[in-house]
C-alpha cells in the first residue's frame, strides 16, 4: 500500500493534474506545498484532506488510512500514563529497530506466536 504522499501523486497523475492545477482547484493552495505533501515533508489538515479527496475521486477515509502517523497527543497521553512507553520508544530509537521488524513483533504479538 503506497503511503499518503505518494498515493496522492499517484492519484493526481491518474487524473491529469499537474500541482498547480490540483493547488488552484484546492482554494488557492501553493504547488510547492502539495509538493511538500507529496514527497513526505509535510502533512495536510484534515480540513485540505478531505478537499483532496474530493478532487481526487476517493473518500476520506481512503486518504487518512495511508497516514501512518500517530496522533503526537496520543503518543504523549501513552508515555504519561505508562513511562515504559517512553523507554521502550527511545530504545527502539537507539538500537535503529527497522519499521518491518517492529510490525513483525506487533504481529507476533497478536497471533500469540513467538518473535525470534
Amino acid at each position: 500500500m503506497s503511503m499518503l504522499g505518494a498515493y496522492i501523486k499517484e492519484l493526481r497523475e491518474k487524473n491529469d493534474l499537474s500541482l498547480r492545477e490540483l493547488a488552484k482547484r484546492l482554494g488557492g493552495l501553493s504547488a510547492a506545498f502539495l509538493s511538500d505533501i507529496e514527497l513526505g515533508r509535510r502533512y495536510p489538515s484534515d480540513e485540505v484532506l478531505a478537499k483532496m479527496a474530493t478532487q481526487l475521486g476517493v473518500t476520506l477515509e481512503d486518504l487518512k488510512k495511508r497516514d501512518a502517523r500517530l496522533p503526537m497527543k496520543e503518543l504523549k497521553e501513552m508515555v504519561e500514563r505508562n513511562p515504559v512507553y517512553g523507554l521502550a520508544f527511545r530504545r527502539v530509537a537507539e538500537e535503529r529497530v527497522s519499521p518491518e521488524d517492529l510490525m513483525k513483533l506487533a504481529d507476533d504479538q497478536k497471533s500469540g506466536e513467538p518473535s525470534e
